[in-house]
């Protein structure tokens, strides 16, 4: 199976283990056009194996190389790659940009045990960064919440997705996966399922009526069949992830706007008119829920482009989604 650009250290891990040995070549900075962003990841095994990307161009002939050294000598690297415009598509770097990559050995620089330790963090969707100093070649775990003096410019980082520098410390975040979870097997779940995942979602669509969620319908797709409220439960919601209500039902609805309501999911949009969500409203308010926390329901959900189809109402759900995940403040 092909390998995903965000399983760059369960690749390294593999590879290291296998006894082929693995480097992992790291965006550090960029400056101008860059194809790729900080934080953006190749792996290469000691056979010249290849996973993920750090710029998409020749600039990869050249990592590849300096990673290879690595595995030699057992020592990291810094680069940096800079062109002018009339060169810049020769080596992948479009309109002039210049990046940074440093090439850390698994092993020599880089621990196995902490690398595994990031693997495990990864698979539990806790957030977590490997700190890293180039000027010195430090680096350790770091997570939000603890008393690790990088712990809080971690949880601001983790909320807008974005690795970078703090001071001499890279902070390469990992962050949880993005899932999305769609409440109600319509019509307009079944391009918003296929466009969820193809920016990256793990999609999940919850509906306990079975002639609307059924396989013939969502080819592929992973259907929950439980009442909403339970369904989400189980499934667990947390920052990194989106919940769209479609049914229009408030009985298969509500439920599930409460749950989320409760939860740490970055976004919440509910399908209705004006006045069906003025509703909601009322009935969200006589359950307690304040203002505040009403507030944060995004609705009628997308943004206004004069959507008419089930796909054009997905595409605006999508923007909507994308717009609260990358510009939130």
């Amino acid at each position: 199976m092909p390998i995903s650009h965000d399983d760059m250290p369960e690749q390294a891990l593999a590879w290291h283990r296998a006894g082929k040995g693995a480097v992992i070549a790291t965006v550090v900075e960029t400056w101008g056009s860059a194809p790729r962003p900080v934080g953006s990841q190749l792996v290469i095994s000691g056979e010249a194996e290849l996973a993920g990307s750090v710029s998409g161009g020749c600039v990869e002939g050249a990592v590849v190389a300096e990673a290879l050294d690595a595995l030699e000598s057992g020592k990291a690297s810094s680069m940096r790659f800079g062109v002018s415009d009339d060169e810049a598509f020769a080596v992948g770097l479009a309109c002039g940009g210049e990046i940074r990559v440093i090439v850390e050995p698994v092993g020599p620089h880089i621990d196995p045990a902490m690398l595994a330790e990031l693997v495990e963090a990864r698979a539990a969707r806790a957030p977590i960064a490997l700190a890293v100093a180039p000027e010195t070649w430090e680096r350790r775990l770091v997570r939000p919440g603890t008393e690790d003096p990088l712990a809080e410019a971690l949880a601001v980082r983790a909320r807008a997705d974005k690795s970078g520098f703090e001071g001499a410390w890279f902070l390469g975040l990992h962050n949880p996966p993005l899932r999305m979870v769609v409440v109600g097997a319509v019509h307009i779940a079944q391009p918003l399922l296929i466009m969820a995942r193809l920016a990256g979602y793990d999609p999940v669509l919850i509906d306990p009526r079975a002639a609307f969620g059924s396989e013939s319908r969502f080819p592929g797709e992973t259907i929950l069949d439980d009442w909403p409220d339970a369904a989400l439960e189980a499934h667990g919601l947390d920052a990194r992830t989106a919940v769209v209500t479609l049914t229009h039902d408030p009985k298969l609805d509500d439920p599930a706007i409460r749950v989320a309501l409760a939860s740490e999911c970055f976004y919440l949009g509910c399908l209705g008119s004006t006045r069906t969500h003025g509703k909601r409203v009322t009935r969200l308010e006589e359950a307690g829920f304040s203002e505040a926390q009403i507030g944060r329901i995004h609705a009628p959900v997308g943004l206004d482009i004069g959507a008419k189809s089930p796909a054009e109402i997905a595409i605006s759900i999508m923007a909507e989604i994308t717009n609260r995940l990358r510009k939130a403040p």
